[in-house]
């Protein structure tokens, strides 16, 4: 006898996502099952491109089918596993959202200046796409806007179509920065309304068309901006930005209280300039490497990952080449992979607690 689609099925119900916790069948993952004598193909249907799990549920899906396989006295499975992958929007996403076409609208703030929130928002962003993803990037630090430098935006003309802004092209993602709408010698002494206006500007006048995620840059701080960003748009969440030391701790602390008093949830934690290997190859910790973590670990949020400090980091964002920070060191490559499937993972698992889809099931045999 050979396997049935009832048995196959049942074997997919024991199957766990290793990050949702529940199994594929009713997180409706299962698209496919192809079955020709004992060679069985099954459609698998990731919930985000940067899934981070993929091997451990091609080898969960392979056991649980030649378990099934000996327990009904079937001959063993020739089991292959093909991936699609979609990701999902908010199961309680607002009707009345102003950007409906986007999927995921996701912040990443620091409490102070200078520990690299811009570097971790385009690196964010460039690295989801060149998973698959569709990804925009609003550039929201109205005061020191950093996007046209990092993506090497200067020599690019800007346009606008039916009173909307064309968002620029670049690195496999759309991205937008009020630097590219000033003159960029001018230092923009607003008060709050101006930024506010000047912000909504951004985010509702760009032709985004449709994106699985938008990363919004915003400014340090706790001030204006955040809170307008968290009135305006529907947030799946927030990435806090903190260096080791103990004094970006205490600010990053309050920027994660600001997320949750705005009940925005905090996806965890990236630590940058976490450490630096010298051409020596040797580590070293020069702001005190896990600072970030350790905090992370007391207010009870994920730790995302760390950032080294890296030459070739450094040159490729004033370059305005942030793909290239893929395609030099592997340490820095791994690294920054790491914190976007990390991120990816914190969205599927806050979407898909906020509901289920009713699982469907196309079986051929």
């Amino acid at each position: 006898m050979q396997l049935s689609s009832a048995d196959i099925h049942a074997a997919l119900r024991t199957v766990k996502d290793p990050d949702l916790g529940k199994d594929l069948v009713t997180l409706n993952m299962v698209k496919d099952v192809r079955i020709d004598g004992s060679n069985i193909v099954i459609g698998i249907e990731l919930t985000t491109p940067a899934c981070p799990m993929k091997e451990v549920i091609r080898n969960d899906v392979e056991a649980a089918i030649q378990a099934r396989a000996s327990a009904v006295g079937a001959p063993a499975a020739h089991v292959t596993v093909e991936y699609t992958a979609k990701v999902r929007a908010a199961a309680n996403k607002s009707a009345s959202n102003p950007l409906p076409n986007v999927k995921h609208v996701i912040a990443v703030g620091a409490g102070k200046g200078g520990v690299g929130k811009s570097t971790v928002s385009v690196n964010l962003a460039v690295g989801l796409a060149r998973m698959g993803a569709k990804v925009g990037l609003l550039d929201g630090d109205i005061y020191g806007p950093s996007a046209p430098t990092m993506l090497g935006l200067h020599e690019l003309p800007g346009a606008i179509r039916n009173e909307m802004l064309i968002p620029f092209e670049v690195h496999g993602i759309r991205a937008i920065t009020i630097g590219k709408l000033v003159n960029p010698e001018k230092a923009l002494i607003w008060r709050g309304p101006m930024a506010h206006g000047a912000f909504k500007q951004l985010a509702l006048q760009t032709e985004w068309g449709a994106l699985d995620y938008l990363i919004v840059d915003l400014p340090p701080g706790t001030g204006d901006v955040p809170l307008t960003l968290a009135q305006l748009l529907p947030l799946t969440g927030a990435v806090v930005v903190c260096t080791p030391q103990r004094v970006a701790q205490d600010d990053a602390r309050r920027a994660v209280r600001m997320f949750q008093q705005l009940d925005v949830p905090v996806l965890g934690v990236v630590e940058n300039m976490s450490y630096f290997i010298g051409d020596d190859g040797k580590t070293y910790d020069i702001f005190g490497r896990g600072g970030a973590e350790i905090m992370a670990r007391t207010m009870d949020l994920p730790y995302l990952g760390a950032i080294p400090i890296h030459m070739d980091l450094r040159r490729n964002s004033d370059e305005g080449t942030p793909l290239e920070n893929w395609r030099g060191n592997p340490t820095l490559a791994g690294e920054l992979d790491g914190v976007c499937q990390r991120v990816a993972s914190r969205i599927s698992i806050i979407t898909v607690a906020g509901g289920l889809i009713q699982p469907t099931l196309s079986v051929t045999g």
